[in-house]
C-alpha cells in the first residue's frame, strides 16, 4: 500500500506528537522521582530531629489514639508505646497516679475547647520530672479535637530550680537575720540609698528622733544627724562613697532631749548606697573613767595595806608601789621610779640586803621574769636576814603585766611557835581531865587522846600511837563492851561527826558494869572530837529514881480506880436520898410542917450539890485517864451558851449582878458533846457569878473563824495575881481568900479537861483588880 504525503505527513506528525509526549512524561517522571526523593529525604531529617530533640511529640486523636516515638516508653520506664489516652493516664502508665489524673482531665478539657495547657508531672519510681505544654493540632485529614503533646525533660531543671529555691530560702533566711541583729542593735543603724535618701532604719534610729514609726521617718527623710562644719549627713554619705571607704566621725548628736557625743560611721555598699550607725561615745568615756577610779581606788587601798604591793606592766615596767613595800625592802624613791623595770628592781632589792641568799643569782632572776608569762599565781616563802619571813605572792595580770604581793609572816611565823607551845599545854590539859577525850581526823585516824581515854578503854600506849582507824580501834576493844556489837554504833558516831558534820551523843555499857555517856562533836578544822564521861553513879540514882516514880505511876492509878469506883458506889445512896427527898416533898410520907419543908429542902440541895461534885470528880477522872466518853453531834454555839446563861440568871440576878451576852453570827456550829459542853460553861458561869461583887458584870461572849470557835466568860470582879493563875488549874485548887466566897474544890481544871476532850483549850487572863477572861476554844469539827 502507497500511502500519499499528506498521510505520511500526518503519521510523522503523530510520531513527533507522541514522541513528545513521552519525553515530556519521562522528565516530569524524573522531576517526581526527585521531588519525592526530596521529599522522603526531608522527612527522614525531621524524623532524626524529632528524635533528637529534647521533647517528644505525641499526637492524641480525637478519638484518644495516640502516636508517640519509642523514646517516650523509656522515659516512662514501660515496655512499649502507649496507644490510648488511657493506657498514658492509667496509674500503672508509668506517670504518678496523681498526675496521671490530672493528665486526663487537662487532656479532656483540652479536647473540648481546643486550648493550650502546660503540666509538670513526675514519672512513678524514678527521679524523673517531665513537662507537658499541649497545643491544638489539626491537620487537614485529621478530625476536630487533636491536640500534641510536647514532652520535655525537666529533670535537670526542676534539680536547678529546687537548688535555686533552697538558695533563694537561704539568702532570705540570712536578710531576715541580718534585719533582725539591725532591728536589734542597742544603736541608731539607718541605710541610705544612691539617691541619698534614707531607706531603712532600726527601732533605736526612730526612738532616737523622737518619731513615732520608721515610715514617718523614711518619708520625712528624718536624718539623725545635724550639719556639722557646713557637711550634711547626705554629704557625708557621699563622701564615703565617693572614697570608697568607711570615713568615721565624732560629732555631737541630739538623742531624744540629751546631747551626747556620738562616733558616726559611714560604711559604703558599693551602688547600693551607704549603711550609717552611731556608737555613743558618752558610755565609753565612762566607762574609761570609771577605770580610772577603779584603779585610783585599787591603788588607796594598796596605800593602806600592811603588805608591799608592786605593779608592772606588760613593758615590765614599774607602775606603781606602796609605802610598805619600799620599807620592806629599804628602797629609795629612784629606785622604785616609774621607768625602773623589773630586773632593776630586783638588783635594788639584792643591794639592800633583803632577798633570799642564793648562789646564782642572775638565774635566779630570770626565772622570777617568768612570772610575766604564767597562766597561774606564784607563790614563794622568802626568809631574809634578821629571820624575817616573806610570802610572795605573783599573779599576772590580763593586760600582760604582774602584781606582786609582799605579805611580812614574822608574826604569824612566831604565833605559830606560841601555837605549838599551848599544842603542848593543851596535851597536858587533857591528860589531867576526868572525861576520856579523843580526836579523830576527817579519814578515822585516831589523832589525839589523854591518858583517861586509854585507862577506859584498856589499850596500851603503842597501838594508840599507831594512830588506827575507828574501824580497827572498835574491833580491838569490842569485847570490852556488854553489848560488843555496840562498838558499830561508836563507828557510826564518828563518821557522822567527821564526813557529815553532826553532832551526836549516846550511852554504852561496859561488860564490868560501868556506863558512859559519850558525845562526838565535829571541829572547826574537820576532826571530830569524842568525849566519854563515867555516868555509873548516876546511872544507879537514875534507876533507882525510876523505880520510885514507876511506884508513884502505880499509886496515881490505884487513885484513880478508887475515885472513880467511889463516885459510882456514892451514886446509889444519893440517888435514893434525893428520890425520897422528892416524895417527900410531894406528900407521899404526909403533910409536912414548914420547918420538915425547910429541912426536906436543904437535903435535896446537898445532895444535888454533892451529885454535882461526884460528876465532876468522876470525868476529872476520866479525863485525866483518857477514857472521857464524847458522844458528839452538831450543835448551835448561840444556843448552847444562851441556855447556859438562862440557867444562871436568876443566880446572877440574886447575887445584884448583870449577866449580859455578846452572841456573834460567825459562832456558827461546832462538833461537840453537849452535856460536857454545857458542863463547862456552866462551870465558868458559876465561878465568875460567885466571885464578883454586887453590882458587878458578867460577859458571856462567843465568836469564831473557819477553824475554831471561841466561848468567853468575863467578869470585873476582883482579879488574880500570877501565883494564884499558876495553880488554878491544879486539882484542889482555891481561889485567893480576897475574892470570898466557897472554895473551888476542882478549880479549873475539869473545865480544861472537857476542852482537851473536844480538842480544844482553855486560858486564862486576869489582873488583880481588873476581872477575869476564861476563853473556851474548841475546833469546828
Amino acid at each position: 500500500m502507497v500511502l500519499t504525503p499528506i498521510a505520511l505527513a500526518l503519521a510523522g506528525a503523530l510520531f513527533a506528537l507522541w514522541l513528545v509526549a513521552s519525553v515530556w512524561a519521562v522528565r516530569s517522571g524524573l522531576v517526581m522521582r526527585m521531588r519525592a526523593r526530596a521529599t522522603r529525604k526531608q522527612v527522614e531529617n525531621m524524623a532524626d530531629l524529632l528524635q533528637s530533640a529534647p521533647a517528644i511529640a505525641v499526637v492524641v486523636r480525637s478519638d484518644g489514639r495516640i502516636e508517640a516515638p519509642d523514646r517516650l516508653a523509656a522515659w516512662l520506664g514501660r515496655d512499649t508505646v502507649p496507644a490510648f489516652v488511657s493506657e498514658l493516664t492509667a496509674p500503672d502508665s508509668g506517670l504518678e497516679p496523681e498526675h496521671g489524673a490530672q493528665l486526663a482531665e487537662e487532656i479532656g478539657a483540652a479536647q473540648r475547647g481546643n486550648r493550650s495547657f502546660v503540666l509538670p508531672v513526675k514519672a512513678m519510681g524514678s527521679d524523673r520530672s517531665l513537662l507537658i505544654r499541649a497545643v491544638p493540632f489539626a491537620p487537614g485529614d485529621s478530625a476536630p479535637g487533636a491536640t500534641v503533646l510536647w514532652i520535655f525533660d525537666a529533670t535537670e531543671s526542676q534539680s536547678q530550680i529546687d537548688s535555686l529555691r533552697a538558695e533563694v530560702g537561704r539568702y532570705r533566711e540570712a536578710l531576715e537575720a541580718l534585719s533582725g541583729v539591725i532591728e536589734a542593735a542597742p544603736m541608731p543603724i539607718w541605710f541610705r540609698g544612691i539617691d541619698r535618701r534614707i531607706q531603712l532604719v532600726n527601732t533605736h534610729y526612730v526612738r532616737a528622733v523622737n518619731a513615732e514609726s520608721a515610715e514617718q521617718v523614711i518619708g520625712q527623710n528624718v536624718d539623725l544627724v545635724e550639719h556639722f562644719d557646713g557637711q550634711s549627713a547626705a554629704d557625708a554619705a557621699a563622701h564615703a562613697t565617693m572614697e570608697g571607704r568607711a570615713i568615721a566621725r565624732t560629732l555631737p548628736v541630739t538623742i531624744g532631749t540629751s546631747r551626747r557625743m556620738m562616733r558616726v560611721v559611714d560604711v559604703p555598699l558599693g551602688d547600693q548606697g551607704v549603711a550609717t550607725y552611731a556608737l555613743d561615745m558618752h558610755e565609753l568615756e565612762d566607762a574609761r573613767a570609771e577605770l580610772r577610779h577603779l584603779t585610783q581606788a585599787q591603788r588607796d587601798m594598796f596605800d593602806r595595806m600592811s603588805a608591799g604591793v608592786a605593779q608592772f606592766g606588760a613593758d615590765q615596767q614599774l607602775k606603781f608601789c606602796n609605802q610598805p613595800f619600799t620599807s620592806i625592802f629599804g628602797l629609795t624613791p629612784d629606785q622604785v621610779a616609774h621607768d625602773s623595770d623589773f630586773e632593776r628592781v630586783l638588783d635594788a632589792m639584792r643591794d639592800s640586803g633583803n632577798l633570799p641568799e642564793m648562789r646564782d643569782f642572775p638565774a635566779w632572776r630570770a626565772e622570777r621574769s617568768q612570772w610575766f608569762l604564767s597562766q597561774a599565781p606564784v607563790e614563794e616563802n622568802w626568809l631574809l636576814r634578821d629571820g624575817i619571813h616573806i610570802r610572795v605572792v605573783a599573779q599576772p595580770l590580763p593586760d600582760g603585766g604582774l602584781l606582786l604581793v609582799f605579805d611580812d609572816r614574822t608574826e604569824q611565823v612566831q604565833l605559830s611557835s606560841a601555837r605549838d607551845t599551848l599544842l603542848r599545854v593543851r596535851t597536858a590539859t587533857f591528860d589531867n581531865l576526868f572525861e576520856a577525850i579523843g580526836v579523830f581526823a576527817a579519814d578515822g585516824r585516831l589523832h589525839l587522846w589523854n591518858s583517861r581515854f586509854r585507862s577506859i578503854w584498856g589499850v596500851e600506849e603503842r597501838v594508840l600511837a599507831g594512830h588506827p582507824r575507828i574501824d580497827e580501834l572498835m574491833a580491838i576493844v569490842a569485847d570490852r563492851l556488854a553489848k560488843p556489837q555496840q562498838a558499830s554504833l561508836v563507828r557510826q558516831l564518828i563518821r557522822a561527826a567527821t564526813n557529815e558534820r553532826r553532832q551526836r551523843v549516846g550511852r554504852i555499857a561496859f561488860a564490868d558494869g560501868r556506863y558512859f555517856e559519850f558525845a562526838a562533836i565535829p571541829l572547826p578544822d574537820g576532826n571530830a572530837l569524842f568525849a566519854m564521861l563515867d555516868i555509873t553513879d548516876s546511872r544507879r540514882i537514875e534507876r533507882a529514881l525510876r523505880d520510885r516514880n514507876e511506884a508513884l505511876e502505880e499509886a496515881d492509878r490505884v487513885k484513880t480506880a478508887f475515885v472513880s469506883n467511889m463516885s459510882y458506889e456514892l451514886r446509889t445512896p444519893l440517888t435514893s436520898i434525893a428520890g425520897f427527898s422528892e416524895m417527900m416533898m410531894a406528900g407521899y410520907a404526909g403533910t409536912l410542917g414548914e420547918v420538915a419543908r425547910e429541912y426536906v429542902e436543904a437535903i435535896m440541895a446537898s445532895t444535888e450539890r454533892l451529885t454535882d461534885l461526884i460528876d465532876n470528880v468522876l470525868a476529872l477522872t476520866q479525863g485525866a485517864a483518857g477514857a472521857m466518853t464524847i458522844e458528839r453531834q452538831t450543835l448551835e454555839v448561840d444556843v448552847i451558851t444562851r441556855a447556859g446563861g438562862e440557867r444562871y440568871q436568876a443566880a446572877a440576878e440574886a447575887a445584884g449582878i448583870t449577866l449580859a451576852y455578846d452572841i456573834r453570827e460567825e459562832a456558827g456550829k461546832i462538833e461537840g458533846d453537849i452535856r460536857r459542853i454545857n458542863q463547862a460553861v456552866d462551870h465558868l458561869l458559876d465561878n465568875a457569878i460567885r466571885y464578883t461583887g454586887a453590882g458587878g458584870r458578867v460577859l458571856l461572849h462567843a465568836d469564831g473563824d473557819a477553824e475554831k470557835v471561841r466561848i468567853i466568860v468575863s467578869d470585873d470582879g476582883p482579879g488574880m495575881d500570877q501565883q494564884t493563875q499558876a495553880r488554878l488549874f491544879d486539882v484542889f485548887a482555891r481561889f485567893s481568900q480576897e475574892r470570898g466566897g466557897e472554895p473551888d474544890g476542882l478549880g479549873l481544871l475539869l473545865v480544861r479537861r472537857l476542852a482537851e476532850a473536844h480538842g480544844g483549850t482553855v486560858s486564862l487572863l486576869s489582873e488583880p483588880g481588873q476581872g477575869t477572861i476564861v476563853t473556851l476554844e474548841f475546833p469546828r469539827a
